[in-house]
């Protein structure tokens, strides 16, 4: 019997690429199944493209109406959840033309995303340009840590779109008061992260640096900001992410352009396929935004 089940295990592994036996001990599992994470992943998503695409009913095609059942739209189509295909051929129409122009309720989707990734953007950059240096000081000094702590946990629970109302109102434009709430959204992560991150920078690095008698900007900027690096990049990251969400939201309250707006008005025209197509590409879209910060994440990580 033992030697049945030894020869059982030298034949399979005969089978195995003498590459894909040295391995951690994580992936043992994976070779042993003969799939691998991808292969896994694909299967995963073709059955259930499979199963939605089975499972989404047709429209019935419609028989002769009496002339009462027409005048109550009995003959109009019932809006439902519509099929893979159906995404599929909406995505190849929108990408193969995504920046026509067409008048203001007609927009390609790529002068969608276009509006809203300016509005993202400009709000970002501008949280930025305050969220980093005031981070440094709280980070750098206790005095102001102590002093303006108070201030950002009662203003950092707030919910960005509690303050559109207040934005229009007091901005009266559509455009710089979605600008403002992404402003508003964005700044938190990074000015809580860059104050974690310097005021977490070694003594020993410090000193050093007072050592060789350098002056506090170049102290700043030659040892605690590359050491704060990871930590600062990683708001960054937090913060492009929450910014992205929000917009979607924001564009849907002020109307007009943006990839919110693209959805809302599809929602009005009961166009659940443009609908469905537009929330993945917001999906893709973020994960490109994600993945654009993930790669200067690594490349600002460094090992002590």
């Amino acid at each position: 019997m033992a030697n049945a089940a030894k020869k059982i295990t030298l034949s399979s592994s005969r089978d195995i690429p003498f590459n894909k036996l040295v391995l951690s001990q994580s992936n043992v599992r994976r070779v042993k199944a003969g799939v691998s994470i991808e292969e896994l992943a694909e299967d995963i998503l073709i059955v259930w493209l499979g199963v939605w695409e089975i499972a989404t009913p047709r429209a019935a095609a419609v028989g002769e109406m009496t002339e009462y059942e027409m005048l109550m739209g009995g003959g109009a189509p019932k809006a439902g959840i519509p099929a893979p295909s159906e995404i599929i051929a909406k995505a190849v129409e929108e990408l193969s033309n995504p920046f026509y122009d067409a008048g203001p309720n007609d927009k390609g989707i790529g002068i969608q995303i276009g509006y809203s990734l300016f509005r993202v953007l400009a709000g970002y950059f501008l949280a930025a340009l305050i969220a980093l240096p005031v981070g440094f000081l709280i980070g750098m000094s206790p005095l102001m840590h102590k002093a303006l702590d108070p201030y950002i946990q009662v203003l950092r629970p707030i919910s960005p779109l509690a303050w559109m109302p207040l934005a229009l109102f007091l901005i009266r434009d559509s455009q710089a008061s979605a600008i403002f709430v992404i402003f508003i959204c964005s700044i938190w992560p990074m000015l809580i992260n860059t104050a974690f991150g310097v005021a977490g920078v070694r003594k020993d690095w410090v000193n050093v640096a007072r050592t060789h008698e350098l002056g506090p900007l170049r102290t700043a900027f030659q040892v605690i900001l590359p050491a704060a690096a990871p930590t600062i990049v990683t708001g960054m990251r937090i913060s492009i992410g929450i910014a992205w969400l929000v917009i979607v939201a924001a564009e849907m309250l002020v109307g007009g352009t943006g990839i919110g707006y693209y959805v809302w008005n599809e929602w009005n025209n009961l166009d659940l396929t443009s609908v469905i197509f537009s929330i993945l590409t917001i999906g893709v879209v973020g994960m490109l935004l994600d993945a654009a910060f993930g790669q200067l994440q690594r490349a600002v990580r460094y090992q002590e």
